[in-house]
C-alpha cells in the first residue's frame, strides 16, 4: 500500500467513525485532526463519493506554451556555467530581463543539453542533528513486518536516542496498547508527545483512548 492509498484509507476511517458518533468535534478528537480537516473531507465525499478522497492534482488546467529561444538557452547555458546558480536563480535573473520562464522549464533547458547538476557539498561542521532539548518531549512509534506473524515495534526517544523494541504475532490494539506499556516502564522519564503514522494499529478507539 503507497502513501496515498494509506491516506484515502485514514480518511475512511475518518469518516466511518464520524458516521458512528455523529460529532465532529469527537470524531477529530478522537482521530487527533483538525476539525476543519474533518469538515473539508466530509464536505468532499458527499460532493464526490470515495473518489473525492483522493487528493487533487496540483498540475495547472491550462499551461501556457513558453517559447524558448536559442538566445535565451544561451544565456541560460552561461549563467550555469559562469555564475554557477541553480534553476530558480536563473529563472529569477530572466525575470528582470522580462523573460518570463519557470525554473523547470529553465531545468529542461539544461536537461536538454545534458549540463551536470550542481553537487554542493557540505563540511562536515554543518550537519547539525535533530533532536529535542527536553527526554520524552516526543516519542517516535513505527511497526515494521519482519516475516508472517512477526511485527516489530519500535519506539525511539527524540531527544535520548533511547530505544524500545519488541516483536508481536500481530499488530492489533491490543499489541500496540501493550506496547504502550513496556515503553512507559522502560524510559525513565515522562512522555509528553507520542508520534505516529496513519496505521489502523495506532488510529483506533482503544489505543487512542488509552492515549488520553
Amino acid at each position: 500500500m503507497n502513501k496515498q492509498q494509506q491516506q484515502v484509507k485514514a480518511r475512511k476511517d475518518w469518516l466511518k467513525i464520524y458516521l458512528e458518533s455523529g460529532s465532529v468535534t469527537k470524531t477529530a478528537l478522537r482521530c487527533g485532526i483538525a476539525r476543519s480537516t474533518l469538515h473539508r473531507w466530509i464536505k468532499r465525499y458527499k460532493k464526490e463519493g470515495e473518489q473525492g478522497l483522493s487528493d487533487k492534482s496540483r498540475r495547472p488546467k491550462t499551461l501556457t506554451n513558453t517559447k524558448v529561444t536559442k538566445e535565451t538557452e544561451s544565456i541560460i547555458l552561461d549563467l550555469r556555467e559562469k555564475k554557477r546558480w541553480g534553476t530558480a536563480r536563473i529563472s529569477i535573473h530572466l525575470l528582470r530581463k522580462r523573460i518570463m520562464l519557470s525554473a523547470m522549464t529553465v531545468w529542461r533547458v539544461l536537461f536538454k543539453h545534458k549540463v551536470n547538476p550542481i553537487i554542493k557539498r557540505r563540511k562536515k561542521s554543518d550537519y547539525k542533528r535533530y533532536s529535542k532539548e527536553v527526554p520524552g518531549d516526543r516519542v517516535q512509534l513505527d511497526v515494521t513486518k519482519i516475516r508472517n506473524k512477526a511485527y516489530q515495534f519500535t519506539a525511539i526517544d527524540d531527544c535520548t536516542r533511547m530505544k524500545v523494541i519488541r516483536i508481536y504475532s500481530n499488530k492489533k490494539a491490543e499489541s500496540t496498547i501493550h506496547f504502550l506499556g513496556e515503553i512507559l516502564d522502560t524510559f525513565y522519564f515522562p512522555i509528553q508527545h507520542i508520534q505516529t503514522d496513519w496505521g489502523t494499529e495506532f488510529f483506533n478507539y482503544s489505543f487512542q483512548y488509552e492515549l488520553h
